[in-house]
């Protein structure tokens, strides 16, 4: 009989000062309500819970969007599920790429048989919204999926809002990637009407990675039950999710109880702060962040109009190796922080401010203990 390796201790990981790309520092009140006894994933107590979250979420999303869900997965399944129940085989779809998570989009689009179209924009711009719409008028497409903050460069597209119109004027649907912004800064989804928006639970909303908020609104919906082929992935099929998710709770898989629990308890937070709060309190941390990191010789990559106040990244200057002082960080100072990578590899940190994490306190740590490294 095969035995054990070893003999397996307790788990006794350090409490890190998570200052990455994600995940953020989950809030006590969060990780309390992961404790939470388990019940069925259709028991009544819990069908609450699912509708708690549900209008919890279209406050985070400022949407009056009826499917507005937690896909049972981290953000790259929310990404996911916006493309591969809008995309049939030979649809044409356009992918503004800024970023690292553009550049998913495009894959992702492409192995549901999509006719990927991409415009790129250096790492650490952004688009002119212009640029986005003269391209749009030349040819029709299915869908536009852009990001609206990259979280490889820290930077913020503009002009949502009049991307989508121009789009819509096309018949083009729109998809948003709000995984970094959602909870950080300005989201309205009706506003701008976005068609489709999808984000993670492990940054703005202090929770840990598990559930993919997603929302879509009656456009898309329409266009979702006008496919004429079945959506390519089975678990991510939103006709069937949405099932269980509205009125009739039907059976479709078996729902995180406990990533539920604590995705209801930081979206009840963030009711309780208030979004307009919840984003002046990103925009003041970061605003300290950069003005120290600028005073210790750490410009910025992106310029000021567009920098996100979730996801700071400066530029090294020479002399400054990447990985020696995110090391030093980690085990003198008990903080993370995550390097860049592609074309920003070893140039710039990637330094992060969401949520739970986004506090004073970590603005004045994070900045004392690089001073002290960059001094020896």
């Amino acid at each position: 009989m095969l035995e054990p390796e070893k003999t397996y201790t307790d788990l006794n990981t350090s409490a890190r000062i998570l200052l990455g790309p994600g995940p953020s520092m989950a809030h006590p009140r969060v990780l309390r309500a992961m404790a939470t006894p388990l019940v069925g994933h259709l028991d009544p107590q819990f069908l609450q819970v699912m509708t708690d979250v549900q209008e919890l979420l279209r406050y985070a999303f400022q949407t009056h969007n009826h499917l507005t869900i937690p896909v049972s997965g981290t953000g790259s399944a929310g990404m996911e599920a916006a493309l591969c129940n809008f995309l049939e085989p030979g649809d044409r779809a356009l992918v503004a790429v800024m970023g690292y998570f553009g550049e998913r989009l495009v894959e992702m689009a492409a192995r549901y048989g999509a006719q990927v179209e991409r415009i790129d924009a250096p790492w650490g711009q952004v688009f002119d919204p212009q640029e986005v719409i003269d391209v749009l008028k030349q040819q029709p497409y299915k869908l536009l999926a852009l990001v609206h903050a990259e979280t490889s460069t820290g930077a913020a597209q503009p002009g949502i809002a009049e991307i989508a119109a121009a789009a819509h004027a096309q018949g083009t649907l729109v998809v948003l990637d709000t995984v970094t912004s959602l909870g950080t800064m300005p989201v309205t989804i009706d506003e701008w009407d976005v068609d489709v928006a999808y984000s993670g639970s492990q940054k703005g909303l202090s929770c840990p990675p598990g559930l993919a908020p997603l929302t879509v609104n009656e456009r898309a919906r329409a266009a979702l039950r006008a496919r004429k082929t079945p959506v390519a992935n089975w678990y991510l099929d939103l006709m069937a999710v949405e099932n269980y998710w509205g009125e009739t709770r039907t059976y479709h898989h078996t729902a995180p109880i406990s990533m539920n629990f604590a995705l209801r308890e930081g979206l009840r937070m963030l009711a309780e702060e208030g979004l307009e709060a919840r984003w002046a309190r990103h925009r003041q941390n970061a605003e300290a962040l950069w003005t120290g990191l600028e005073d210790l010789d750490l410009p910025l990559l992106v310029e000021p109009p567009y920098r996100l106040p979730a996801l700071t990244t400066p530029r090294l200057a020479p002399g400054i190796e990447d990985l020696p002082v995110r090391k030093t960080l980690l085990n003198e100072y008990n903080i993370e922080i995550a390097g860049g990578f592609g074309p920003l590899a070893g140039k710039v940190w990637r330094i992060g401010l969401m949520g739970h994490s986004s506090r004073k306190e970590n603005v004045v740590m994070l900045l004392g203990a690089l001073r002290e490294i960059l001094n020896r």
